[in-house]
């Protein structure tokens, strides 16, 4: 038998591999991005809240008498009386070994103090933005295959007001309107003071909590995944791609739900990732507003202090939430988009 011999292109394999190499040279270089902006994050989180005003000692004498001395000895025991070189060593001792310091107001671990509220502003931001991610392509969709018509006009026009609307107003005007005339939801907290028995009402409860700054989340947010997905659209619908699957007699919404809308996702799909780190980190505001126990409200009360051990763990939470999905974007987007990876 003879030997079969398979010739191979050399072009094709140095090709080949150089999207290999380029593929890990490119996760090297986010990653090493990433980790190079947590550092700073780091470095940001101590050096930021020292310049604030305000003395964290004079506040807690407010809330419990003290004298001169008893107040000295709260600055030793707080390590607030050692030179800022000293405090910064000990801050970065603390951070690498995962202490993140012991809060002023709580007495309580910042670790576990965060550990506590996370979960409650995942349900929060992570509900607002599966709302305002399913109703801003939709909408979008809609919008930028109709574009120029009515429909186009008025919900382009209502989006780009509520986007234009600041937040805290938004929310205390629903709270105004809904909770304090109407009285269709609660105005503050999570749960009633009085909490109903029963899982299912327990459940029914915390979801009428959650109606108002859900509602304010979706409103200022969700007009960016729409005019994005418009803009997208509008761009793919004098492709040729969506000539030929005319010709072939595909409908009208056919040709827009599976050739023009996914080839349009690309762009709304970064989008996601970036703005799901700073929702989370933008829910200071609501979360104040309706006293909605999360991380936001955490870091609104650490303020008033200031609790600069809880302002600080606070800190470099949110800011490494926002790094790793601005990481998962440019990872996300290289694998959906073939131009990206051949670049």
């Amino acid at each position: 038998m003879s030997d079969v011999v398979v010739a191979t292109d050399p072009n094709l394999e140095a090709a080949a591999g150089a999207h290999g190499g380029s593929g890990w040279a490119f996760l090297g270089r986010k990653v090493g991005g990433a980790v190079i902006s947590l550092v700073l994050v780091v470095i940001l989180g101590f050096f930021a809240f020292r310049i604030m005003p305000g003395d964290p000692v004079l506040a807690m004498a407010k809330q419990r008498p003290m004298t001169a001395a008893q107040m000295d000895q709260m600055r030793s025991q707080l390590g607030l009386d050692r030179p800022w070189w000293s405090q910064f060593c000990r801050y970065l001792a603390d951070i690498f070994t995962g202490n993140l310091g012991e809060s002023y107001v709580y007495k309580q671990s910042v670790a576990s103090l965060i550990g506590q509220y996370f979960w409650n502003t995942i349900l929060l931001t992570g509900t607002a933005a599966v709302i305002a991610i399913a109703l801003g392509l939709w909408l979008g969709a809609r919008a930028g295959w109709k574009h120029g018509t009515t429909f186009d006009n008025i919900s382009s026009a209502i989006a780009l007001v509520f986007w234009s609307v600041p937040t805290f107003w938004l929310a205390l005007l629903l709270l105004m309107v809904f909770a304090g005339i109407l009285h269709w939801f609660p105005t503050a907290g999570m749960m009633s003071p009085d909490p109903p028995d029963g899982t299912g009402a327990r459940i029914l409860d915390v979801m009428a909590h959650m109606v108002l700054p859900v509602l304010t989340m979706v409103a200022v947010v969700y007009a960016q995944y729409l005019m994005v997905m418009r803009a997208s659209l509008v761009e793919e619908m004098g492709g040729d791609y969506l000539t030929t699957a005319r010709a072939k007699g595909l409908r009208e919404d056919l040709v827009r739900s599976r050739h023009a809308v996914p080839n349009a996702l690309l762009p709304t799909v970064t989008l996601v990732f970036l703005h799901l780190g700073g929702l989370i980190a933008g829910a200071v505001t609501v979360e104040t507003v309706f006293s909605w126990p999360g991380l936001g409200k955490l870091t609104f009360d650490a303020i008033q202090g200031p609790d600069l051990p809880l302002l600080q763990g606070t800190f470099v939470v949110f800011s490494s939430i926002i790094i790793v999905m601005n990481l998962l974007a440019d990872l996300v987007y290289r694998v959906l988009d073939p131009r990206v990876r051949t670049s």
